[in-house]
């Protein structure tokens, strides 16, 4: 349907997160399991394996998307994004990353074209990777760990009951917000969803 080489990809969206079990359903998780959201919405399976990833193609926002999860573990993620960006002649500002970010309250979402790391060690290996900054982010929030937990524990932890009432409404609205970003713009899509 799309050519021999699957066809182009106009997007690259990626959702960060760590493969296994283990951390399934943890809080450093949340861009996988929104992009999850993402394909069983369209009746797709993130089941493709290459980039370092496993992927599949979708139509969002009217553009032929690859969503991907990077299977690198986080702090590597950049290898997988770097190598479906090159193939597929992905520039930047058309690579929209998806992850959790602790400076939030538990579901906020921030939509950004451009940004820094943050300390966020996913986002600082997909800019070294990349080269820039300039690629466009949907932040989902984690919450900040309590003084008495460290921060490795809290991202690598279990949200609560609570949190995850609210989580599952913040992916669904990352979802609708990364269909936004490809459409109408991270400017408009920043205006609706931040």
């Amino acid at each position: 349907m799309f050519g021999s080489r699957g066809g182009a990809a106009e997007w690259i969206v990626a959702g960060l997160g760590n493969p296994g079990q283990k951390y399934a359903n943890t809080r450093h998780n949340l861009g996988f399991l929104t992009v999850d959201l993402l394909a069983e919405k369209k009746g797709i399976k993130l089941n493709k394996v290459k980039f370092k990833s496993a992927f599949n193609f979708m139509e969002l926002g009217g553009a032929r998307c690859l969503v991907m999860k990077p299977q690198t573990f986080m702090n590597l993620s950049g290898e997988a994004v770097r190598e479906a960006a090159q193939f597929y002649k992905v520039p930047p500002e058309r690579t929209l990353i998806i992850y959790d970010d602790v400076s939030l309250p538990v579901g906020k979402l921030r939509v950004r074209p451009t940004g820094s790391a943050g300390g966020h060690n996913g986002i600082k290996n997909i800019i070294a990777h990349l080269g820039t900054q300039d690629f466009p982010r949907i932040k989902i929030g984690a919450g900040a760990p309590p003084e008495a937990e460290g921060m490795i524990d809290w991202v690598i932890g279990v949200p609560s009951q609570g949190e995850k009432k609210v989580l599952l409404e913040a992916f669904q609205r990352a979802a609708d917000a990364a269909e936004a970003v490809i459409q109408y713009g991270c400017t408009k899509a920043m205006n609706d969803f931040n």
